[in-house]
């Protein structure tokens, strides 16, 4: 032991507090999947690092955690598709550890059985098969059956226009959008840049097709799918990609751009697949923080960040924690939300006000509470009954969906949460990742995990998230589950439940919103975090200080695109 300051302090503790005084080329907030991004891209480059994560383990909201004993539970992110495929591939993330079970099928709506009667079919299961999923939707509607080759043809197409996007910056993005022939030439020139070159021929090449994209990016997803469409099954369960995690129904204006948002995803190299990491979503950021590590990024957790340190010179020169630690740094790197990082992290006279109005301004509503669920058995659904209960059948590897017969089942759970009240029948998405990832749950058990909406931040009448509230709402839910499976709720071992209050208060999301501010058609692109009033993200108005989390372009979900695009402006300054 060796005394310091009239305290006792041991010598590992010495070592570490010396470790932390040292400088940076940069120094990132956030141990979130995107700052992970950006650390490893600049430690690769040749700057010196550190990431400072708030929470004992990194990972941000793609994290696995072992709430009942024996079971690990994503507890906030649930499944994999986004992930840019450069980034897997340039950060060794599969060396690292990285093993994704891919799901087929790919959804699963079972038929409450009061609606036997009305519908044809007791539920529908959607797959990666054409041949499968017309012979599923044939049960419905054959007119549809005949429509959804077509459907996915032209969803792909929007894709191939807009997924070029993801990987550019917005400042560039805004300049092909308003016809800069320049951007191109110095792409060209300059840095033979093939992304931006292919970002520009993709939108170049919708031809006649650029009315039907404009049309996708503004239109409400009910009048997409109603075009194409006319079972209510299948709109529904197609109509929750377009409002999952956004505080909106079908029947809202620039829902049908999150449509593409959910299909636009890779995973082994198949377009659209989504897909169980091993180990849950933290062996995602797992594998990124042990890449990081393998080159020399300095990882620190518990390790809350109280200010960026700021003078009307110099911007932003590292930051302060609230330990009164202070790392100083050529750059700053917030992989916080915009409201964190600007309106809780920097003095008020760094910022413009209209600027500041603008983040002021910025829609973080949430719709979403998180159940994790241990269960001693799988559920076996009416509409699907297995023989044997312990044997896994496909739809119970993909995500379910209760509660969607239909799209107004959807709207009326807006309804509800919109005069601030828990919907009635809340609309659930059901994953069970034990059935293909055999590492997170005991022999014979499972881990089920329910993403449901909508239930408002703010609750009608002073109503708070209590554990009573919560209790009251997974009671529900649970009993929701029953309708369709019963037996769900005497099979239940242990569970939690994540409220939007939990949501921002666990993983710091601001509002309880898992995309860091809403995918609305205000907020993205050029617009995602100033609004036009101020440079767009991963650019800040403060000197050295970038965004480099899903609140900036190109949004939300477990991308990586945010960090590596923060990471490669980050580069360019520095050197």
């Amino acid at each position: 032991m060796l005394k310091l300051s009239r305290r006792w302090v041991n010598i590992q503790d010495v070592r570490l507090m010396a470790k932390r005084s040292k400088s940076y080329d940069a120094v990132i907030i956030g141990g979130g999947h995107n700052g992970l991004v950006s650390a490893c891209y600049l430690q690769i480059s040749g700057a010196k690092v550190c990431v400072l994560e708030r929470r004992s383990i990194v990972g941000g909201a793609a994290v696995t955690e072992e709430i009942v004993p024996g079971f690990k539970f994503s507890r906030a992110s649930y499944v994999l598709s986004l992930l840019r495929p450069e980034i897997i591939r340039d950060l060794e993330l599969k060396k690292h550890g990285l093993k994704v079970h891919l799901r087929n099928p790919s959804s699963y709506t079972p038929i409450h059985d009061s609606l036997w009667a009305k519908y044809p079919a007791r539920s529908l299961t959607l797959s990666s098969s054409e041949e499968f999923n017309q012979k599923q939707i044939a049960q419905f509607s054959k007119n549809d059956a005949e429509a959804y080759p077509k459907y996915e043809k032209y969803l792909e197409r929007m894709v191939e226009a807009i997924e070029p996007l993801l990987d550019l910056p917005a400042s560039s993005v805004n300049r092909l959008l308003n016809g800069d022939q320049s951007v191109l030439k110095k792409a060209w020139s300059v840095y033979r840049n093939k992304r931006i070159l292919k970002a520009a021929n993709s939108l170049i090449n919708l031809g006649g097709d650029l009315n039907k994209f404009l049309e996708l990016m503004t239109a409400p997803a009910t009048k997409i799918l109603d075009r194409w469409f006319e079972s209510e099954p299948l709109k529904a369960t197609l109509a929750t990609d377009a409002v999952i995690g956004a505080f909106a129904s079908p029947s809202n204006p620039g829902t049908s751009y999150v449509l593409l948002h959910h299909v636009m995803g890779e995973l082994e190299g198949v377009k659209g697949a989504w897909g169980y990491p091993e180990g849950g979503m933290g062996a995602v950021t797992q594998a990124m923080a042990s890449k990081a590590k393998s080159l020399g990024v300095d990882i620190f957790t518990d390790t809350e960040v109280k200010e960026i340190i700021w003078d009307e010179h110099n911007g932003a020169q590292g930051v302060a924690t609230t330990k009164g630690e202070e790392f100083k740094a050529k750059l700053v790197l917030s992989n916080a939300t915009p409201e964190v990082t600007f309106m809780r992290l920097l003095p008020k006279e760094s910022l413009g006000e209209e600027f500041r109005m603008a983040v002021q301004s910025i829609d973080y509503e949430s719709p979403v509470t998180k159940i994790n669920v241990a269960v001693k058995e799988l559920p076996n659904f009416l509409a699907d009954p297995t023989r044997d209960q312990g044997v896994a059948g496909p739809h119970h590897q993909t995500t379910i969906h209760l509660n969607c017969e239909s799209t107004d089942l959807l709207q009326n759970a807006y309804s509800d949460a919109r005069e601030g009240l828990i919907s009635r029948r809340p609309m659930l998405e059901m994953v069970i990742p034990s059935t293909l990832d055999k590492t997170i749950a005991p022999p014979g058990c499972h881990v089920c995990l329910i993403f449901s909406q909508f239930t408002p931040y703010h609750l009608k009448d002073g109503r708070v998230w209590s554990e009573e509230t919560k209790d009251s709402y997974a009671k529900q839910v649970f009993n929701n589950i029953d309708e369709y499976a019963p037996g769900f709720s005497s099979s239940i071992i242990g569970f939690e439940v994540l409220s939007p209050p939990d949501l921002e208060k666990t993983f710091g999301l601001t509002g309880g919103n898992i995309f860091h501010g809403a995918l609305s058609l205000d907020q993205l692109f050029t617009l995602r975090v100033g609004g036009g009033f101020g440079p767009s993200a991963p650019e800040t108005p403060v000197k050295n200080l970038l965004l480099c989390g899903s609140g900036g372009h190109p949004g939300g979900g477990v991308m990586g695109a945010p960090g590596k695009l923060a990471a490669e402006e980050a580069i360019r300054l520095l050197k």
